[in-house]
C-alpha cells in the first residue's frame, strides 16, 4: 500500500487557476481524436500536471461529466510517471458521453503517447540545432 501514493493525484498535479489553463491554450501542441482534444505543453517543473474542460455544452448530464472526468483523471494518475514536466488540458467532443469506458481510456493512452512522441521530437530537434 506504501506504493500507491506515488501514483495519488495530488494537488500539485492539477492546473488551479486560469492563469496556468491560459498558459497551456496559449502556446500547446494539440492530439485530437473524435472523444477528445488534449493540449500538452512542457512546464517549468518535473511533475505532470491536469487541468480538464469537460464542458456541459458537449455533455448536458452531470452523471455523464462526472464519468468522463473519472476516466481522464484515473488515465491520467497511471501515466503521471510518463508525463513529468506537461501542463496537460483535456477538452470532450460531444461523442465522449456515448463512449464506453475502455474506449475513452485507450483514446488517452493514445494522447499520453503523441504528448511523450512530441517531447522527444523536441529534445531532438534541440541536439540538433544546439
Amino acid at each position: 500500500m506504501a506504493g500507491s501514493s506515488l501514483y495519488r493525484l495530488q494537488k500539485e498535479n492539477r492546473l488551479l487557476n486560469a492563469a496556468a489553463f491560459g498558459r497551456v491554450f496559449k502556446k500547446a501542441t494539440r492530439s485530437r481524436d473524435k472523444w477528445f482534444t488534449v493540449l500538452c505543453r512542457e512546464n517549468e517543473t518535473d511533475k505532470a500536471r491536469l487541468g480538464l474542460a469537460i464542458s456541459k455544452k458537449n455533455c448536458r448530464q452531470a452523471t455523464g461529466r462526472n464519468r468522463i472526468k473519472r476516466v481522464v483523471r484515473e488515465s491520467f494518475r497511471q501515466h503521471q510517471a510518463e508525463l513529468a514536466g506537461f501542463d496537460v488540458v483535456v477538452i470532450n467532443h460531444p461523442t465522449a458521453t456515448s463512449a464506453a469506458n475502455r474506449q475513452l481510456f485507450d483514446s488517452m493512452s493514445a494522447h499520453w503517447q503523441r504528448c511523450r512522441k512530441d517531447k522527444n521530437d523536441g529534445a531532438r530537434r534541440n541536439e540538433k540545432n544546439g
